[in-house]
């Protein structure tokens, strides 16, 4: 059976995340190092320590082939998908062998490009949008 784990801390669709789940019958474990309460029977929240990556390391170490991470974070996304699971960005981005790598590249780039500051800009706004196609692409996923 699959599970759905959510690197819950900054996650902005984690109740897109869990009305998905909850019509396709999976188990959700929200993991981060703040806690959070729900009264789905499905939900479990697991909280780690407030260290970098706590909650990261926790869902590698934790996830198996098959299983689904919500994520922003793209090394988590890479972890994952080599321990045989998917990964899907809360704006809908599905990283699974073929996208990862270039996501990884990418990722070094913008830092590199950070870094000199060629670009002194972040990541545009989350947007309804966003939210629309990431329902729409977890739940094509985990269909």
């Amino acid at each position: 059976m699959t599970t759905l784990y959510v690197d819950a801390d900054a996650c902005p669709v984690k109740d897109e995340a869990i009305a998905v789940a909850g019509r396709r019958g999976l188990d959700v474990v929200l993991v981060s190092n703040r806690g959070f309460r729900t009264a789905e029977p499905f939900v479990r929240s697991v909280l780690v320590e407030a260290t970098p990556d706590a909650a990261d390391k926790w869902i590698a170490a934790a996830i198996a082939p098959g299983d689904v991470c919500v994520t922003n974070d793209v090394p988590l996304a890479a972890r994952c998908v080599e321990a045989g699971a998917k990964a899907i960005s809360p704006t809908g981005k599905v990283f699974d062998g073929d996208s990862v790598g270039i996501a990884l590249a990418m990722r070094d780039l913008m830092t590199d490009l950070r870094a000199t500051g060629e670009i002194t800009s972040g990541p545009r706004s989350f947007t309804p949008r966003d939210r629309s196609r990431f329902r729409d692409a977890l739940d094509t996923l985990v269909r």
